[in-house]
């Protein structure tokens, strides 16, 4: 008989990210966790993202974007936030969440993308413009941070949601488009489209997309830890056996 997870239980360790079983389930039909937003940018900056050694794109974390629209002390934020000097884009994941005391208390996700070298921020919200108000804060903010003034624009031929809890899927499938099929596939002084018009969007498919990959992250984590522990042939049991990324101790 197998065992069931605890929802609050550490389910997946991939690099920085972290996921416990609630994080899985709500992936399959729910709204999507901080942490499975912050899986996702990990997931695109070690798949695909390093591949490319000269690009200067940024995937902030949906915590450091929330502390961004809140903080009125730019200076505060300086040891939180990376180094903008040479950075050309930036990808925000913005929630309409108003009390950051409170965990996983918003109710909407949308994107914003920060064309630093054009001085533009493209806001893709997949229900209507519910968080524009949001995302234009965030923007103004993100001014300071810079040093650059921003002229903030409100994508209103984005691809729109059919249910109310597929916000943060599109905001995931959003920016895996726009990072491998727009930004990092156009040579240095080429102009791009960034409008994600006509596009059509299976948030069904996407979350299933998700799931594929997490679980492969999770077995080949039992995989490595399985072959750290097991003893060379003709050697006795290691003293010290090598240490993984991706420990399941909480799967005993």
């Amino acid at each position: 008989m197998s065992r069931q997870l605890d929802p609050s239980q550490p389910y997946l360790s991939y690099y920085d990210s972290r996921l416990t079983k609630e994080d899985v389930n709500v992936t399959k039909n729910d709204w999507l966790t901080d942490n499975v937003i912050s899986f996702w940018e990990e997931y695109l900056e070690r798949e695909y993202l390093i591949e490319f050694k000269n690009s200067k794109i940024v995937l902030l974390r949906p915590t450091i974007t929330q502390i961004v629209k809140e903080e009125d002390q730019p200076g505060a934020l300086k040891n939180a936030l990376p180094d903008f000097s040479h950075v050309t884009h930036i990808f925000l994941p913005v929630n309409d969440c108003s009390h950051s005391d409170i965990p996983e208390s918003g109710s909407h996700w949308s994107l914003l993308l920060i064309s630093v070298v054009d001085g533009v921020a493209f806001h893709y919200d997949s229900l209507m413009a519910h968080n524009e108000e949001e995302a234009y804060k965030v923007s103004q903010k993100m001014q300071a941070f810079l040093g650059v003034r921003l002229r903030f624009i409100q994508l209103n031929d984005t691809p729109q949601q059919e249910n109310g809890s597929d916000c943060g899927v599109y905001v995931c499938l959003f920016m895996k488009h726009l990072l491998l099929k727009r930004l990092l596939m156009v040579r240095t002084n080429d102009k791009v489209s960034m409008s994600m018009g006509g596009r059509k969007i299976d948030a069904r498919e996407g979350r299933k997309e998700m799931l594929k990959i997490i679980e492969e992250r999770r077995k080949e984590g039992e995989r490595r830890r399985s072959t750290s522990k097991s003893p060379a042939p003709g050697s006795r049991k290691s003293r010290s056996p090598p240490r993984i990324d991706s420990p399941m101790d909480s799967d005993k």
